[in-house]
């Protein structure tokens, strides 16, 4: 843990509208992406089970975020799963990326509608190739936090998301959460490669600012 700074209330001065320009390691997760080959391999009752899945990821940037002196920018993320065989949802999660110029630090944050959360964290630098955050239950920093069902059934003692920028501008992830389902460990692995079908959009100060500097602000338009 790095020590606090005297000054934890005043906020920097010098901070970029632009959240798609200045998302360092994370702009090329930037954009709406698909895939139809995802594998994941999941506890069943008989064992391992292996399911393909069909995978939709939407990854908007956000306006600067800042925490007293420390200034973040990130994206806002929703990941929707289902399978060839069902249409139901398989898996749903929301979140945020989020990237600290001033230290490199990268974090991400879970939600999932089976009652958890979690905030992972790592290190990169701008024109990495790959990065990588993991968090642990128990730690208070970069934790994971379950239902109490959750916790008897299928307890998520460690959690690691890997990501690969191919040189194709697609990016592949592997994510392995070590969960202890009824007394036993067992390692829950997802991976996929995504492709862009849509690019980013600017996030909403960046806008506002464009449309300023264009004159297109509202009160500006021309009357019909």
């Amino acid at each position: 843990m790095l020590p606090l700074p005297a000054d934890i209330f005043t906020e920097p001065e010098d901070v970029s509208p632009d959240g798609l320009a200045n998302l360092g390691p994370l702009r090329r997760l930037a954009g709406v992406w698909q895939a139809d080959k995802g594998i994941d391999i999941n506890p069943k009752a008989q064992g391992p089970e292996r399911r393909t899945f069909i995978e939709r990821i939407r990854m908007d940037p956000i306006d600067p975020q800042a925490n007293g002196p420390q200034l973040l920018y990130g994206l806002r993320y929703h990941i929707h799963i289902n399978t060839p065989e069902e249409d139901i949802t398989f898996h749903d999660q929301v979140g945020y990326w989020l990237w600290e110029p001033a230290t490199g630090l990268i974090m991400q944050t879970l939600a999932i509608p089976r009652g958890q959360v979690l905030l992972a964290s790592g290190k990169a630098g701008p024109g990495d190739k790959e990065i990588s955050v993991t968090a642990k239950r128990g730690d208070t920093a970069y934790g994971i936090c379950s239902t109490d069902f959750l916790e008897q059934a299928f307890r998520t003692d460690a959690y690691r998301c890997d990501i690969t920028f191919n040189d194709d501008g697609s990016w592949t992830y592997l994510i392995q959460t070590e969960l202890f389902v009824r007394g036993a460990p067992f390692n829950h692995r997802d991976t996929n490669t995504l492709k862009l079908i849509a690019p980013p959009k600017l996030n909403p100060l960046a806008l506002i600012v464009n449309d300023r500097a264009t004159g297109n602000e509202k009160g500006n338009e021309p009357a019909a």
